[in-house]
């Protein structure tokens, strides 16, 4: 999708996000209004309109006239613009990271998926393809993958933040005929952008740092080739993966303040991280065992991905048994006790809760919008109970 009427102006993210849409506007609201209907009239002027077998019924992708919200909205195309144009591709926006998962999958159909670590809920959708379709999960970069097969990497990764090389992983899967999927979840631009090193597709659960406000359910999926994105289109309207018109409406609003959103929670992140890295080597707090984030790596391929010199808001810390990182969360003021991720609020989870993958001992921070300074000593008195 283009940026409409912007495309002559060198608009950057924080821009894009508050204009992208403009000339899709209907009405002459400033704030764009939620529109509730799921069916509109047909064109009042016969002439103008065509049988189902002349036409595609199953795709709305251009400003004409909508039919059926399923295929399309005025909510859900405004959005759809602005993440097109802050995602630098061609987007198609789901009920859930999930869901757009799905589509992916759908949509490459793949007999091997190559995949690694990450979102537990991945592996899960995954393991219904193997059941209805025998698709085979092999290891990230493994040697069976070839023409066809799909490779899925996310970077930064969950729960702990850290990087994947994708330079390398593009360089192996379109050696071997294979696609590559990218989930960048845990860093949506500004902080990198996976189509500078030629992915073919992006994922994002944008319930996470597009919403931004722990308030709504979303995913999106983001192409360079716009005849993808018709067949996605397509796919999403036969399989009902839209989203709802006040989801997509909520998850228009946020993104006017995506990008101060996310570059302040990657700033508080770095603070907190870097604290907690020095208490580690100085042995400050002793039930702190480990930190984990992509700001700590040293591989040279980590700054040319992150190349902003900031790193995704949400990282893990292990600390010295089971029983202390169950308890930890309840001694924090700031910090809700929580799943997910992205919100404006700061959160922690003892992360066995969701995920079997992760030692018992491993605690996961999403890190909000407060004050980094207060974030920091509310940390610390919580690990200094329990080192007391």
């Amino acid at each position: 999708m283009s940026t409409n009427g912007l495309s002559d102006l060198d608009l950057q993210i924080a821009s894009l996000s508050v204009h992208a849409d403009d000339s899709y506007a209907i009405v002459s609201d400033v704030a764009p209004p939620l529109h509730v209907s799921t069916t509109y009239h047909y064109d009042s002027d016969p002439s103008k309109l065509k049988a189902a077998k002349d036409r595609d019924v199953s795709v709305k992708d251009e400003k004409t006239t909508f039919i059926y919200s399923r295929f399309g909205n005025p909510v859900m195309e405004r959005v759809e613009a602005v993440l097109s144009a802050i995602l630098n591709g061609h987007a198609v926006v789901y009920s859930s990271g999930l869901s757009a998962y799905t589509g992916a999958l759908t949509y490459y159909n793949p007999k091997r998926l190559s995949i690694g670590d990450g979102y537990h809920g991945c592996h899960g959708v995954a393991r219904i393809f193997t059941r209805l379709s025998s698709l085979e999960k092999v290891p990230l970069l493994d040697d069976s993958v070839s023409a066809g097969d799909l490779v899925h990497v996310e970077t930064p990764i969950n729960p702990t933040g850290l990087c994947l090389d994708l330079a390398k992983a593009v360089e192996f899967a379109h050696s071997r005929g294979a696609k590559i999927l990218v989930d960048a979840t845990f860093a949506p631009p500004p902080l990198q952008d996976p189509f500078e090193f030629d992915v073919d597709m992006v994922m994002h659960s944008a319930t996470k740092y597009l919403g931004g406000h722990s308030d709504l359910l979303a995913g999106v999926l983001v192409t360079k080739d716009p005849k993808v994105r018709q067949a996605l289109l397509q796919d999403r309207g036969l399989l009902g993966g839209a989203p709802g018109n006040f989801e997509a409406w909520l998850l228009l609003r946020s993104l006017r303040t995506f990008k101060m959103r996310v570059e302040t929670q990657a700033k508080n992140a770095g603070k907190l991280v870097a604290w907690l890295d020095s208490a580690l080597k100085n042995n400050e707090i002793p039930i702190l065992t480990k930190v984990y984030h992509a700001s700590l790596q040293t591989e040279e391929f980590v700054t040319k991905q992150m190349n902003t010199g900031l790193f995704s808001p949400t990282f893990s810390i292990e600390v010295a048994s089971a029983e202390i990182a169950k308890s930890l969360p309840s001694r924090l003021k700031l910090f809700h006790h929580s799943t997910s991720l992205g919100g404006v609020e700061s959160l922690i989870e003892w992360r066995a809760m969701t995920d079997t993958s992760v030692p018992e001992s491993l605690l996961r921070l999403s890190i909000g919008v407060e004050d980094a300074d207060d974030l920091i000593a509310d940390l610390k008195a919580a690990l200094l109970f329990f080192s007391a």
